[in-house]
Order: C-alpha cells, then structure tokens, then sequence
C-alpha cells in the first residue's frame, strides 16, 4: 500500500486515504529524510523546506503544501527529480483579506476616500481591493507581472483584467494612506520582492501605515525599524518576519499590530487547504475518491464594515506575541482558527 506523510497541524476529518494508503501524521519536527524515506506523497505547510536535504533518495512522487507561499519547495529540484509539487493558491485569501482592513480598522483608519495602496493584486490583494472599494475607499494597485499582462484591472472584479490603471511602487508610496503588500517572495529578476519594502520605499510613504501579510523577507526589517524610529512610517501591522521563528524584537515592540504568521488562519482557509492538497494527491495517486471542503470555495465580493470588524479582531492575537516573542511557533501551530466574514 502506498504511504503518505502529513504534517500534524493539518486539520481533516475521517479517513480520507482509507483503503487507498497509509497515513503517518507527524509533527514538522519529525518530518525528516529518515522518516520520508518510503513514503510516497509528502503533504507539508510552510515549515517543511522540500528539496534534495529531505527528498534525495526518498520514493516520494508528489508534494502538496495546503499553503499559498511555495518559496519552501525547491521547484527546479523537485521537477528535476520527477517529483510533482502543488499548492493551495487562493485557500486563505479572504482571512488575509479579513486581517487586513481589520488591522486597519482598528487602528482608528479606513474611512471612505482614504487612499489604500495595495502591492499584488493576486489572490488576496483582489479580495482586499473588493472589499475595501465596496466602503469607499480608494485603491492604487502595483502589480507590474499584471500590469504587462492586463495592462489595468477591473474595480468590479480585481482579479481580472479592466481599465483602472496600475500604478508604480513609488506613486503607491508617495500616495497612499496604508500600504499592504501581497507579493510572493521573489529573490531576483526585475520583479523580485525581497526588500521591496526598503529605505528608497520608506522615505517615500510619509506617515503611512504599514502592513506585512506577504512574506518576512518582503521588508528589511533594519529599515523598517529606522523608519518606524524616525516617524517616517506611522503605523505598523506585521504578520510575516524575516527569521521565522526568530523574530525582531525590536520590530516587535514598534509595531502597532504584531501577529505570529496567522493571518490567513481561517477555518474556512484551512477546510479549502485540506480539500485543494487532498484532492491533488488522490488525484495523483489514481484514485477517483474527493474531499468537499463543505465551505464555499470563492468568496463574496463586498462584506460590510460591521461584519468585518464583528469577525475579529487583531489586537486580541498581538498581545501574546508581544508578551512572549520566544512563544512564536507555539501560538502559530495551536492558533484558535476564526471563521471569515459573513460565514457563520
């Protein structure tokens, strides 16, 4: 029988291998070269970094992260070796969506006509784009890959091409009364995202606020910090850090909203997850049995400012981290999973 590892923190139900392969759950600690040696299918989150260190001589044919970040799976080896790699793209969209305007919010901002800069407009940055126009506030997209493609977007469907025009990084700065970015983590080429967020960018926000939901290694965080000490950025709402698990304390305690990796902690998020991997290894082990992820799989265009603020808040998730940073991983692998706005 075919054997499939899962990382532990990875929520389903039932059995949904039965019969089809065994099913090993293990802690991201315990998933090692040894442990995957006979397994056939690897499904991981972001912790497990998929490449020769933990695959060469294994019989792993397929790894499934039930993520939307990938920059853990070693693409060019994986492909080379005959190993297929899938992810989650879009799964946890709306709770990021969700973490951003109430980070926002409750923050005293995002009043109709406050300028809202958007970096990506992908998966989440569309849905923050949405959701964020439906009250009135206006949006300035950067997205040059898009903006090549689609030359604009469209206000009634972000995610698809229309006539609002894109704008650069430097008008986003230069602009916008927040800034949110949405980017994967792209380490070279003309459209790398590591440190996007840098000194150049800073001294253009004025007194913006600042929101990381993308990736650590999107901000330098030596310079985040000097603008934050400055008075060049206003205000802060961290989610992703360079170093994770090891964080800036420094960034820490400046920050207006510190949160431990989990703005897309959704239940919601998680049940699309499961499916979307589950799915794509039954599918890849040849067998015609699907996961329903019993959640609706695209979200609503607009949500009401009272739903959104009613749905969480993300001050009751910063003050654990910042009363115990070395509590990171711990708070990240047991987080109390909310439910997405409108879906109770």
């Amino acid at each position: 029988m075919k054997k499939v590892v899962i990382d532990r923190y990875i929520p389903y139900e039932g059995e949904p291998f039965d019969g089809i392969a065994q099913t090993v759950r293990l802690d991201p600690s315990q998933i090692t070269r040894e442990s995957v040696r006979d397994a056939d299918a690897l499904i991981v989150r972001t912790r497990t970094k998929c490449g020769p260190g933990l695959l060469d001589g294994s019989k792993v044919s397929i790894v499934a992260t039930a993520t939307i970040g990938t920059d853990h799976l070693d693409f060019p080896w994986l492909d080379a070796h005959g190993i297929t790699a899938v992810s989650a793209p879009g799964c946890n969209a709306p709770a990021v969506a969700q973490y951003v305007l109430t980070s926002i919010f409750a923050v005293g901002l995002g009043q109709p006509g406050m300028r809202l800069g958007i970096v990506g407009l992908g998966h989440v940055g569309s849905i923050v784009a949405s959701w964020a126009g439906n009250l009135g506030i206006e949006i300035l997209a950067c997205d040059p890959p898009r903006e090549r493609r689609d030359k604009g977007w469209d206000a009634a469907s972000p995610f698809n091409a229309g006539d609002m025009p894109f704008v650069s990084l430097g008008e986003i700065g230069r602009k916008a009364d927040v800034v949110t970015f949405h980017t994967p983590l792209t380490m070279s080429g003309g459209d790398r995202t590591y440190h996007m967020l840098d000194r150049e960018f800073i001294g253009l926000a004025g007194k913006a606020m600042v929101i990381n939901a993308a990736r650590g290694p999107v901000a330098d965080t030596r310079e985040f910090i000097e603008g934050l000490r400055r008075g060049v950025i206003d205000k802060v709402a961290v989610d992703c850090w360079e170093g994770e698990p090891q964080i800036s304390t420094e960034l820490l305690r400046l920050a207006e909203i510190s949160t431990p990796h989990i703005a897309g902690y959704s239940i919601e998020g998680k049940k699309r997850a499961t499916a979307m991997t589950f799915n794509a290894v039954l599918r890849h082990l040849g067998s015609e049995r699907r996961i329903d992820p019993g959640v609706a799989m695209t979200p609503p265009a607009a949500v009401s400012r009272e739903e959104i603020i009613a749905s969480y808040d993300p001050l009751s998730d910063s003050l654990p981290l910042k009363s115990d940073p070395q509590a990171f991983e711990h708070l990240r692998n047991t987080y109390n999973l909310r439910h997405e706005p409108a879906t109770k």
